[in-house]
């Protein structure tokens, strides 16, 4: 049997440890009776997964096309080995959370990563709620790598490794990390933030790998004791069916662009930040930022 490619045994390695994790997350859960799981809950979440790992796979010749084809007019080439994995796994988590921001800040992207938000659980499963659609346009926000020089094997390959490490900072267990740690790398802590429905935590933390990207963009917030975190949307549907999950802010969407007067305000409905409508009756996580008070003050 020929030996496997260096690549394969550590995306191997990282998938049995995820899969080892979060069957110990959920013995543990159930021991301690922590509650941390539901199983509706992780059905739907493997269920999510399912279909996005299948549309993946329905899209991966036209990804693989699209990137070699940038690549034949890529700008430069790192020929240091070490120098090339470095930049290409820096520059892709920042791409990564341009896409993220853009999920966060654009109406019609939010349609489909609201997904990924819509658990009131939180825990490694919850990794899996994945955001269905995202392999339709991913591809366009990792352009520029092929235009850098990364041919779209790596490319596809860092973007993976950073996906299981994301999976891995979804769980609701306290991490003893060094302090330094969290000033460079997401964590627990930071991404229990990013999932919370809490007013102060809305579109906080957004990064996969690094948390320097929200640090230097002004969307970083740390894990308040005095703000615990409440896990979901901020209007959560009443109807958590696995097909409602998955198109309940589509439905919410069409609603708003049919009944608002103009071109303008329909196009505004599909690329400003959810929330965003043209008589004031919702308001944007931002202004409602900017209003919130914390109880008892």
């Amino acid at each position: 049997m020929p030996p496997l490619d260096p690549r394969k045994e550590a995306v191997v390695v990282l998938i049995a440890l995820l899969v080892l994790l979060t069957l110990t997350e959920m013995w543990l859960s159930y021991r301690q009776n922590r509650h941390y799981y539901e199983k509706r809950d992780t059905f739907t979440n493997i269920y999510l997964t399912s279909l996005a790992f299948l549309l993946n796979l329905a899209v991966n010749g036209s990804t693989f096309f699209l990137l070699s084809y940038v690549y034949r007019y890529r700008l430069f080439e790192i020929r240091n080995a070490f120098w090339y994995w470095f930049v290409l796994v820096i520059m892709q988590d920042f791409l990564y959370w341009v896409l993220h921001y853009t999920g966060h800040y654009c109406r019609l992207f939010w349609a489909m990563h609201v997904t990924h938000h819509s658990s009131e659980h939180f825990n490694f499963t919850t990794g899996f709620r994945s955001t269905v659609f995202e392999p339709l346009y991913r591809t366009f926000f990792y352009l520029p790598l092929a235009l850098f020089g990364f041919n779209a094997v790596d490319i596809l390959y860092a973007y993976l490794v950073t996906q299981l490490y994301g999976n891995l900072v979804h769980t609701q267990y306290q991490i003893p990390l060094p302090k330094w740690y969290g000033m460079i790398f997401v964590t627990p802590a930071h991404h229990r933030v990013h999932h919370a429905s809490n007013i102060p935590y809305l579109d906080k933390n957004m990064g996969m790998v690094l948390i320097l990207w929200d640090r230097m963009f002004g969307t970083f917030h740390d894990e308040d004791a005095n703000e615990p975190v409440k896990y979901g949307l901020t209007h959560q549907p009443e109807n958590m069916g696995p097909v409602n999950v998955l198109f309940h802010e589509w439905r919410a969407l069409v609603a708003d662009v049919k009944k608002a007067p103009g071109m303008g305000n329909k196009i505004k409905y599909l690329l400003n930040p959810p929330g965003w409508s043209h008589d004031g009756s919702t308001q944007t996580a931002k202004v409602l930022q900017r209003q919130y008070k914390k109880p008892g003050l």
